[in-house]
């Protein structure tokens, strides 16, 4: 599946693959919450709905309240968009865009623990 998420279709999939499972009243309530302001719920279900036709989550419609799973892979998604970002923010450079991340967000002594621990790794093979 080849698809690129819009920035808020990637919102609600970032809800269901925490959730698992959501009603449109769900993932409206969450998005609320997280925006810091009332999302309308006509927009996230039609939001949804064209998800549901591009094929990006399912829909069980068996009760009535309609239940929505994410059909798109949470880890190959991510590393679609990254790729994408590297190729056309970084000119191909992780090195940059890994150096900007840092410099941009405070990292914590585990993160950067782990940073390092990553790094050698690589280092080894």
């Amino acid at each position: 599946m080849n698809i690129k998420p819009t920035d808020s279709e990637l919102e609600i999939l970032q809800i269901l693959w925490q959730k698992r499972e959501c009603t449109v009243r769900e993932v409206n309530e969450i998005l609320s919450e997280e925006r810091g302001e009332e999302v309308g719920y006509t927009t996230t279900l039609k939001l949804m709905q064209i998800m549901h036709e591009k094929g990006m989550v399912e829909r069980d419609t068996s009760s009535r309240t309609h239940i929505y799973k994410a059909l798109m892979n949470p880890e190959r998604t991510r590393n679609s968009i990254l790729n994408k970002v590297i190729d056309t923010v970084f000119n191909g450079s992780a090195s940059q865009l890994v150096m900007q991340a840092l410099s941009n967000r405070k990292s914590s002594k585990e993160e950067i623990e782990q940073i390092k621990k990553y790094l050698d790794q690589l280092d080894k093979k």
